[in-house]
């Protein structure tokens, strides 16, 4: 479980790298940014920092904000209440992120993933400008480059309780 220490500093290190990205943030929306560490007690290695703009039965706005090196593990957006799936389109806007998801492996991928399940490494790599769409139901995962990254998410509606992971230790849950 992450500490409230390491979560304040995560809140503070994913504001001022949004700021630093051009995003302008009010008090409220950096007080909301969200922590998630999956369960792991590895925020730095395999975690995440999100802020999420508007999220409704018919579409999602987020920002994504990654520690230098730092994961989001593989997992899909299943089918739920109807819909097929969330499809998401990630933008790269400061950083670098190694996107993998389904299809022919990648030769020397540039990520190395951190302990646990990851079996999809067709390696997408995003520079600031550049985005990828994921289909609903697609494994995926990514990794920051060494500078972290900040990346925006658009996508139809998110339930992020509902997403499944390839590593049954992951728990998702924020703070």
């Amino acid at each position: 479980m992450t500490t409230g220490l390491e979560e304040r500093d995560a809140r503070a290190y994913a504001a001022t790298q949004l700021e630093k990205a051009g995003v302008v943030l009010t008090d409220v929306e950096r007080d909301s940014i969200e922590v998630t560490d999956f369960g792991l007690s590895r925020l730095e290695e395999t975690g995440l920092q999100l802020l999420v703009y508007v999220n409704t039965r018919r579409y999602c706005a987020k920002e994504l904000v990654l520690y230098p090196g730092q994961t989001c593990p593989e997992h899909r957006h299943p089918p739920f209440e109807g819909t097929p799936g969330k499809e998401e389109t990630f933008r790269c806007r400061q950083g670098t992120v190694y996107l993998y998801v389904e299809g022919k492996p990648t030769a020397r991928p540039a990520a190395t993933p951190p302990p646990g399940r990851y079996t999809v490494f067709r390696e997408v790599v995003l520079l600031p400008g550049e985005q990828h769409t994921i289909p609903p139901g697609t494994l995926h995962w990514f990794q920051s480059g060494p500078e972290g990254a900040v990346v925006s998410e658009f996508s139809t509606a998110s339930r992020d309780e509902f997403d499944q992971f390839t590593d049954s230790e992951i728990r998702r849950t924020t703070s």
